[in-house]
């Protein structure tokens, strides 16, 4: 990317930011609600998407309801709708708003207080943003991995914002050191660690059945747990109305890292079943959609 297109980016990212975050709420959702629903409704919506959801529902893409996809592509809206507005954005609201299936939260207590150190794994549903908010609110930071962006202030930007609401972010590439030692260090202090675990951004990630067909996804959380002894919870998180939104929470028994991280894979597909059109899915992620490059950089 030139400098000046670098330039540009940020100055119109920092411009949208502004704009959204401090727009009246009524005008933000309705801008945010119509542009999802315009590219949701638009030529049966992305591809990629509707051939995901075809997955989780069992059929074949033309057998996906067109108001699913327009519904994920309100709910994908929301959740940008709602990262850009977080930091003006009250957390007691977000914690009054935010409910737990049943025994979730008190599990999580329990994890946290067992002092042996909490991995979250998380898909890419919901607002995953939002559970970490209620996390810092109850029991305080907790340490996350943030992909790198381009341009380089973008990514600063990003990372300013996140430990702005009390995560620590370590970048995935290019740190003064390997997150996952920073990570499991973290955990062997009896710390919490969050994850995004339904894309394998590393292209080296661990063999899975999800929905029945095969891919990959990362082994991240289920090392971390193996090498410091740390629970494992798989967190799912969904919106219930307007202002109002559900996470659900799993424990994920630990041994070796395939059969863990097909286990994280499996508490995600129960998870996703319940909310498919908050499951944030827009990229190719099942072996049967990887482009020839990747698998030959597999192969």
């Amino acid at each position: 990317m030139a400098r000046w297109q670098e330039t540009a980016a940020d100055l119109g990212y920092r411009a949208g930011w502004a704009a959204v975050r401090f727009a009246p709420e009524r005008v933000a959702r309705t801008l945010f609600d119509g542009a999802g629903e315009l590219v949701g409704r638009r030529d049966g919506g992305p591809r990629q998407l509707r051939a995901n959801l075809a997955r989780v529902l069992g059929t074949t893409p033309e057998g996906v309801p067109d108001r699913l996809v327009a519904e994920a592509m309100r709910s994908y809206a929301r959740y940008w709708r709602e990262a850009f507005r977080l930091p003006t954005t009250d957390p007691a609201r977000i914690v009054a708003n935010t409910s737990f299936s049943p025994g979730g939260r008190e599990l999580v207590a329990d994890c946290v207080d067992s002092g042996r150190g909490v991995v979250f794994a998380l898909p890419h549903s919901g607002n995953w943003d939002t559970c970490g908010v209620w996390l810092v609110a109850h029991y305080g930071r907790f340490a996350t991995v943030a992909e790198r962006l381009q341009p380089e202030s973008l990514f600063d930007r990003f990372v300013e914002y996140r430990e702005s609401l009390g995560f620590e972010v370590f970048p995935l590439t290019g740190g003064e050191q390997p997150p996952f030692d920073a990570l499991a260090q973290r955990l062997r202090a009896g710390g919490m660690v969050c994850l995004l675990g339904d894309r394998d951004l590393s292209r080296h990630g661990v063999p899975v059945t999800f929905f029945g067909e095969p891919t990959r996804m990362p082994a991240g959380p289920a090392k971390l747990a193996i090498e410091t002894g740390a629970r494992l919870l798989a967190i799912h998180h969904s919106y219930t109305g307007p202002d109002t939104s559900l996470i659900r929470v799993a424990e994920v028994d630990v041994d070796d890292v395939a059969a863990t991280t097909q286990r994280v894979a499996s508490a995600f597909e129960t998870g996703i079943a319940t909310a498919p059109a908050d499951w944030h899915m827009l990229q190719p992620l099942w072996e049967a959609d990887w482009s020839d490059r990747r698998r030959e950089s597999l192969s």
